[in-house]
């Protein structure tokens, strides 16, 4: 099969998987780091893909995300006779089911072992909380995690409270004077999609313990799943 994937967690995903079968990749597909050398084109962002590009790699399908990748490209797409299938993440046993229907459904592939891996390492986390925390993901303006979502799910299995959990929107701005009045244990900062910093990031919450965390073991789902409860574990703790 020709496949290009729209989300750097599904490339990292069936690249892992199945070696040769990526033809086209977005310009945010980070991971394997030799993407290019296996023949992958990049195709724009996520956002705003090159739909023209996408379609003369004469893929059998497209990968893709309903939060990540606008509806609009993905419509385009299919009108040009592109077979798409959307894959939607809001919770970490959803990821698992995601993946499972991309690869073993959609590609027909045997089920990889790092899936079974990742669903073992986080069936034995141990929540080290309870802690409240506020987990911004912009800055400028500062936007958090709110409700429902796939990086607030893996924090609460860790035992991470998100304090804006129960908001109405899933990513609210919020203004700075809030949030650093926010009653919270620690503020988790990951370099991704903004990229937080030790410089860049800590010093709007002074007195509040920071967590910097890796944006791919936070918000990824793919591979990455199979160390992140280790690795997100210790960045917690080490903030405390």
């Amino acid at each position: 099969m020709r496949v290009v994937s729209l989300v750097p967690s599904l490339t990292e995903a069936v690249a892992v998987s199945a070696p040769g079968l990526l033809v086209g990749v977005t310009d945010w597909c980070t991971h394997p780091a030799d993407l290019a050398a296996r023949g992958a084109v990049r195709i724009g962002g996520t956002k705003n893909p090159d739909v023209g590009a996408v379609v003369r790699l004469r893929p059998d399908l497209v990968v893709a995300n309903e939060e990540e990748n606008r509806a609009p490209d993905l419509a385009r797409l299919r009108e040009a006779g592109v077979e798409v299938l959307v894959t939607e993440v809001r919770g970490l046993d959803q990821a698992f089911a995601e993946l499972d229907r991309v690869l073993t459904g959609a590609l027909g592939l045997a089920r990889p072992k790092w899936l079974d891996e990742a669903e073992a390492a986080w069936a034995q986390v141990e929540p080290a909380g309870p802690l409240r925390a506020v987990v911004p993901v912009w800055r400028r303006p500062w936007m958090v995690l709110g409700r429902d979502t796939f990086a607030g799910d893996l924090l609460a299995r860790l035992g991470v409270h998100n304090v804006y959990a129960g908001h109405p929107e899933r990513y609210p701005r919020v203004p700075a004077g809030e949030l650093a009045a926010a009653d919270c244990d620690l503020v988790v900062l990951p370099d991704e999609p903004y990229r937080f910093t030790r410089e860049d990031g800590p010093e709007a919450f002074p007195g509040r313990p920071a967590a910097l965390v890796g944006g791919r073991h936070l918000t990824w789902y793919g591979p990455s799943l199979a160390e992140a409860p280790g690795v997100l574990a210790a960045a917690l703790a080490a903030a405390r």
